[in-house]
């Protein structure tokens, strides 16, 4: 598995399109080395049953920017990246409008690469969950 690494902003959001990010509907905005920011829409698909934005949503979001900058910030020769290990603390949601991550990295090593993000509600900026992911990167084998 060798990751081209997109070169527009389009290309990024292209390729993503047909996979989960598409699904949720993420928009990215900015996916430069030090930061990475998105845009999701709130609508009832990605609610819970109580009508709140789902938590598996709102880490969707933050795991797909962390991801992304992972990708934009491969050492060369790498041949691609998996999720190690993720934490979030929702404190708080949404239940319409707009909300937005912005991920930025801790630590970019050749095994590992830490991300730390952050996801507000757009309409009065009110934090809604912190997000770390770390990221650990693959080597071609043989």
């Amino acid at each position: 598995m060798n990751i081209a690494t997109p070169a527009t902003l389009g290309e990024w959001n292209a390729a993503g399109a047909d996979y989960l990010p598409g699904l949720l509907g993420i928009c990215f905005i900015k996916v430069e080395l030090d930061e990475v920011v998105a845009t999701l829409e709130v609508r009832r698909a990605l609610g819970a049953w109580n009508g709140y934005l789902h938590a598996g949503t709102v880490t969707s979001l933050a795991d797909t920017c962390c991801g992304y900058g992972t990708v934009r910030n491969l050492p060369a020769g790498a041949s691609g990246f998996t999720t190690m290990e993720l934490k979030n603390n929702l404190l708080g949601t949404a239940r319409e409008g707009t909300v937005t991550c912005t991920a930025r990295p801790v630590h970019r090593g050749r095994t590992t690469q830490v991300w730390d993000a952050e996801v507000r509600r757009d309409s009065d900026n009110a934090l809604i969950a912190t997000f770390r992911n770390t990221q650990l990167i693959l080597w071609p084998q043989g």
